[in-house]
This record gives C-alpha cells, sequence and structure tokens, in this order.
C-alpha cells in the first residue's frame, strides 16, 4: 500500500528544486498531483507529463499564489478538478536579497507577497474544504534563516520567520477539525542554483554542517511524505528541520 494512494496533494511552486521533488515523491506514493508554476512554464509542462507517465492524475496550473483572488480560483479549479483535496503543500518562494541599508520597498514587499502572503491565501482559501471533509494536512515551507536570521536576508528571513508563526496558529484554529498544520525547515540544500556558485564557498558550507553535507530536495520531499501520510496523525504545529544539524 502506497503511503499517499487516493490523496490529492496541491504543490505551489512546483516546477524545480524542492516542489518539483515533492511533486515527484508524492506521485511515487499514490498521490493526485495539481502543482502550480509561474515563469517556468516549459519546465511546469513537462513535469506535467512525468508524473502522468507514473500512472496518477496531475495537472499543472498557471497560477500566482500571491494574488488572493487567483489563490481563491485555484482551490476552486482544483477541488472540481480532482473532486477533493488532502494535502496542501506551500513551496512557492523568492530571494531578493541585499543589505538592509540597500534593501528598497519594493524588494520588501515582493518577497513578503510571494512567500508569506501565498501562504495565507491559499491556506485561506482551502479550509472550508478541509473542513467540509474533516481532515486535511498543511505543510508550508518556511527555512533554518527563518528561525535564526541571516545578514543581507533581512526581508527572506521575516517572510519565513511569519511562516512559522503562521502555521503554529492555523495549527491552533484548525486541530479540532482534524486538520494539521507543520513546516519544514530546509538547511544548505543543493539544488541546480547552487551548483553555478563557487565550489570552494560551497565546501566551506559543507564542512560548517555536522554531517559535513549539504541536503539534496529528495531528503526535503521524504519528510513531506511522512507530513502528509497518516503516519504523521498525531503531528501538528511543528517545525521541522532538514538541516544535517545546522541548527542544533
Amino acid at each position: 500500500m502506497k503511503l499517499l494512494e487516493g490523496k490529492t496533494a496541491l504543490i505551489t511552486g512546483a516546477s524545480k528544486g524542492i516542489g518539483r521533488s515533492i511533486a515527484r515523491r508524492f506521485a511515487e506514493q499514490g498521490a493526485n498531483i495539481a502543482f502550480t508554476y509561474l515563469s517556468s512554464v516549459e519546465k511546469g509542462l513537462a513535469l506535467e507529463k512525468e508524473l502522468i507517465e507514473t500512472g496518477v492524475k496531475a495537472k499543472g496550473y498557471r497560477s500566482d499564489a500571491s494574488d488572493f483572488t487567483a489563490a481563491e480560483q485555484l482551490i476552486n479549479d482544483v477541488v472540481g478538478e480532482f473532486g477533493s483535496l488532502d494535502i496542501l503543500v506551500n513551496n512557492a518562494g523568492i530571494t531578493q536579497d541585499n543589505l538592509l541599508m540597500r534593501m528598497t520597498e519594493e524588494m520588501w514587499d515582493k518577497v513578503i507577497n510571494v512567500n508569506l502572503k501565498s501562504c495565507f491565501n491559499t491556506v485561506k482559501a482551502a479550509t472550508r474544504t478541509f473542513m467540509k471533509q474533516r481532515g486535511g494536512s498543511i505543510i508550508n515551507l518556511t527555512s533554518v534563516v527563518g528561525l535564526r536570521g541571516n545578514a543581507g536576508q533581512a526581508n527572506y528571513a521575516a517572510s519565513k520567520a511569519g511562516i512559522v508563526g503562521f502555521t503554529k496558529s492555523v495549527a491552533l484554529e484548525l486541530g479540532s477539525r482534524n486538520i494539521r498544520s507543520n513546516a519544514i525547515a530546509p538547511g544548505f540544500i543543493e539544488t541546480e542554483m547552487t551548483a553555478e556558485l563557487d565550489q570552494n564557498t560551497v565546501q566551506s558550507w559543507r564542512e560548517a554542517i555536522p554531517l559535513k553535507r549539504g541536503g539534496t530536495p529528495e531528503n526535503v520531499a521524504d519528510l513531506a511524505v511522512f507530513l502528509a501520510s497518516d503516519m504523521s496523525s498525531y503531528i501538528t504545529g511543528q517545525v521541522l528541520q532538514v538541516d544535517g544539524g545546522m541548527l542544533t
């Protein structure tokens, strides 16, 4: 029996990196997959095709989760198309790094909107469906940066810290309806983006981690499967770090 058999999952920002790995892992475990992408249209279409080939139902939506009305429409479309929604993964996120003195208001607003407001938008829109079926698993992607801060990332750190407070509040509000809300805080995860960085710098980051290596998107996806499945049915309001011991 696959862990997510018969469940429907929606994953935001799934055309690449961690979101893509979560979509693949969920499909391997039998979930039907709805996902969003915005600028990476070709990658989004390729992922949809790849997921369908695994034998599950899958559909990509070009949608901006930071837009309140668009998020509401997205949830309605997914429930209409798939007939249910059991798992919501808020993965969409961006960075616009700069020192506070050089950070513009636009850089602040954009990161807060895409990273934090999108969580409010999708969770609020999905709550009615979750409450009606008396069940659901909400998984929000935060970051170790949201737990400890990072120079040059005041906007990103604030957005990710906000996700922690939001996740815990939702867990308290919706727990009586059997709706769970948890957050995943990845540390240094090696993706296409980190492959383009100076490898000496990357190696020094690895050396600072107790496990002496960076994580993979699949490491994050494996935890997402656990939190989405009935194996974690008594876990809510938690922030789980996937960081190799970086924040210990």
